[in-house]
């Protein structure tokens, strides 16, 4: 298994581990784990586009590495009244929307790549749960609610690179 697919699979394993931690309320530990499991996203990708070491593994195994992460964090946070319901179910409908879409369309022989909405999305919920984790530190000190901020950005962003993956690829569903 080659290095960026190594880093996948350490983010799949760091979600359990996120979990627990978080859930025991060690969140500075949490956030932690967090954002070095989301810096192996970027750094798998970067690794695997230089040294030409694309997969099919990571086509696959990466996204739901990133995907795992964050839903496996907001639902821990809906869970402890952090982030409103609504707003993961907006994330997990435009994942399992987009994640079909693939699927179809893969069947048909068309792959679908990621596209810059859907790159910014991740980012910002990347930078949206740390925020969340840490209780708005260090903004709260100003009265600056950047988690939140980061938050309705994300999801607002989750919405349009959810629309904009399904108008794009919409011949995929009448074929």
């Amino acid at each position: 298994m080659n290095l960026p697919n190594q880093l996948t699979m350490a983010r799949m394993i760091a979600v359990p581990i996120f979990i627990v931690v978080y859930l025991m309320g060690y969140n500075v530990a949490a956030a932690i784990i967090f954002i070095l499991a989301s810096v192996t996203d970027f750094l798998d990708g970067y690794l695997a586009r230089k040294h030409n070491l694309v997969s099919n593994f990571g086509k696959i195994m990466d996204p739901l590495a990133d995907k795992l992460l964050v839903i496996s964090a907001l639902v821990c946070m809906v869970e402890l009244g952090i982030v409103a319901g609504w707003m993961v179910i907006v994330i997990l409908a435009r994942e399992f929307t987009v994640t079909g879409l693939r699927t179809v369309a893969a069947a048909q022989g068309i792959v679908i790549a990621a596209g810059m909405t859907g790159k910014i999305k991740t980012v910002l919920q990347m930078i949206a749960v740390p925020l969340l984790l840490l209780e708005n530190w260090p903004f709260q000190l100003i009265g600056l609610p950047v988690d939140q901020i980061f938050l309705w950005a994300s999801v607002i962003m989750t919405i349009v690179s959810g629309t904009e993956y399904v108008y794009q690829n919409r011949k995929v569903f009448s074929m």
